[in-house]
């Protein structure tokens, strides 16, 4: 199979053109209180974001919920929606994702990406040219990123998101070129 092929047949799990795409940004934990809180545990890079008045999307259904009210809470956030103001209430969401529609939510910077972007993108060693496989898998550290990338004959690379080693992504070309550190691959 050529590049061009695997290109035209990776599937990364992302919805066809005109579907909205909806972003994770937090996992509602328990409820706190009696007055309709709930704790959200974070999962974006941008908690600043979320406020008094957006639409977030709750659940596998995308219900659309209104932020009434949010407060900083140990490491995560308290909030509550309108018309739900007990409880029993908001204890029906606890451990449902919080979503965005990506279209309502501010674009990255320059060079950020969203793991989804870079999930099925072609791994490619700057020097050789050689593929290296497809990007399978993004594993969460506390320092940075690791891209698990998998060849075709099945053979796994964890490669460290950093700049020395991840040199260019081109989305338009489903494509990621990376530097192999000294010892990096057996």
């Amino acid at each position: 199979m050529t590049a061009a092929q695997r290109k035209k047949n990776t599937n990364t799990g992302s919805p066809s053109k005109g579907e909205p795409v909806y972003l994770a940004i937090g996992l509602l934990r328990r409820p706190h209180g009696v007055r309709g809180e709930i704790m959200l545990e974070i999962k974006t890079d941008f908690p600043e974001r979320i406020k008094p008045g957006e639409i977030f999307f709750v659940g596998k259904e995308y219900q659309p919920l209104k932020v009434a009210t949010k407060r900083k809470h140990n490491k995560g956030l308290l909030l509550s929606f309108e018309g739900i103001n007990d409880r029993d209430a908001i204890g029906h969401l606890r451990n449902h994702s919080v979503y965005v529609d990506l279209n309502d939510w501010p674009p990255l910077p320059e060079g950020s990406y969203y793991d989804f972007e870079l999930i099925g993108l072609e791994v490619i060693e700057k020097d050789t040219k050689e593929v290296l496989g497809e990007l399978k898998q993004i594993i969460k550290t506390g320092a940075n990123d690791v891209y698990l990338v998998e060849s075709e004959s099945g053979r796994e690379i964890l490669l460290p998101a950093i700049p020395n080693v991840i040199l260019d992504v081109e989305l338009a070309d489903r494509q990621m070129k990376v530097y192999l550190l000294p010892g990096l691959v057996d």
